[in-house]
């Protein structure tokens, strides 16, 4: 069986992370990369994940089983009138957007609904761009599929088996659905984030007292507002109907619990939180999501010189590389008062096993 030739029209965090994720299950892959981003292509070629790299839609992409559209969405429309003309009957054409109902109708427009599925995994990062790339994003994240009414069974289980060997979890949904569930578990969360911020930077005094006092559940709750504006921008601009529809139903949840508050009664507000808490535990723990879990601890240290770097040494010497790291000076929400952030889930444990054998107290974040 030959390799498959696999095309990128578009080069950042999440194509890249799907490229790097292909390469590491497939080494003999052949991968075709457009950007339009010069250094994203030297790098991409120099890292290996890259097999050929271009500056312009062309011929390069006519041998190409799959095609992945992962630049912004508001580039769609010109980079597939440049595409047409090049794609093989065979290929199946595929995007990485966080909204399906407007590529769908602008692949049915342009007669490619027999060879598109639209995908979209379902793993994020604050941070954006190539450089930040990485298999592991996709490691049991979700990654939805949508197809259209001309896909064949055959061409979406061969797509099926693709998403597995990423690391990921195929998930077929109707483009409309996808819309309306992701404007409730990502979209809005993004906007409810935002708001937050804006709500304390215009609240806050001159001296910057809530700014400072800012911590645990805040900045946890609001980690994803240093998402790509651009991308949101965009996000919010194509699935506008189904955003607007949720967030009129959150003000008018929030007018509900306003009253409650009003009315000073203990059994409701109870209620509220206690309902939340437990549908909250009910989710199903994932690595990878539309908003991305942070995996840190919090540590009781002593307030001591070296007591910080003693412990980052320690874990550098173990091969634990740490993302963030900090102290944690407003501890309402969580134990502890060193937060350390790693990148992968996996170094919670040896983190924690190293250092607990050191008599540190943990304090692993749920």
């Amino acid at each position: 069986m030959n390799a498959l030739n696999i095309g990128f029209i578009g080069l950042g965090l999440i194509g890249g992370s799907i490229a790097r994720a292909l390469r590491a299950s497939m080494p003999d892959l052949w991968i075709t990369v457009y950007d339009i981003d010069e250094n994203t292509l030297i790098r991409a070629k120099s890292d290996g994940i890259a097999s050929q790299a271009v500056s312009v839609i062309d011929a390069s992409f006519s041998a190409c089983d799959y095609i992945f559209l992962c630049a912004p969405v508001s580039c769609n429309t010109e980079n597939l009138t440049a595409l047409k003309q090049f794609l093989s009957p065979s290929c199946i054409l595929t995007d990485v957007g966080s909204v399906k109902s407007g590529i769908h109708e602008r692949i049915e427009t342009l007669g490619l609904d027999g060879q598109f599925i639209g995908g979209h995994p379902m793993a994020g990062s604050e941070r954006y761009g190539y450089a930040n790339s990485k298999a592991r994003l996709l490691e049991n994240a979700y990654y939805i599929l949508t197809p259209t009414g001309k896909t064949r069974p055959d061409q979406l289980q061969a797509y099926q088996d693709l998403v597995t060997s990423m690391g990921a979890i195929p998930l077929v949904l109707d483009a409309k659905q996808h819309d309306y569930v992701t404007a409730a578990v990502s979209h809005i969360p993004h906007i409810i984030a935002s708001s937050l911020v804006h709500l304390v930077r215009e609240s806050d005094s001159e001296e910057g007292t809530m700014k400072m006092i800012a911590a645990g559940g805040f900045k946890d709750i609001t980690r994803i507002a240093s998402s790509s504006p651009d991308m949101w921008q965009q996000i919010c601009l194509t699935n506008t109907d189904n955003i607007i529809h949720l967030l009129d139903h959150y003000i008018e949840g929030l007018s509900d619990i306003r009253d409650k508050l009003c009315g000073q009664d203990a059994r409701i507000l109870y209620d509220f939180f206690n309902n939340a808490r437990m549908y909250r535990d009910s989710f199903i723990e994932a690595s990878s999501g539309p908003i991305k879990k942070s995996y840190s601890i919090t540590i009781d240290i002593a307030d001591e010189t070296g007591a910080l770097a003693s412990i980052a040494t320690m874990l550098a010497l173990n091969n634990i590389s740490i993302k963030n790291i900090g102290i944690a000076h407003n501890r309402e929400l969580e134990e502890g008062a060193l937060r350390i952030e790693f990148y992968e889930e996996k170094d919670i444990a040896t983190a924690s096993q190293i250092l607990q054998s050191r008599g540190y107290i943990i304090y692993a974040k749920k």
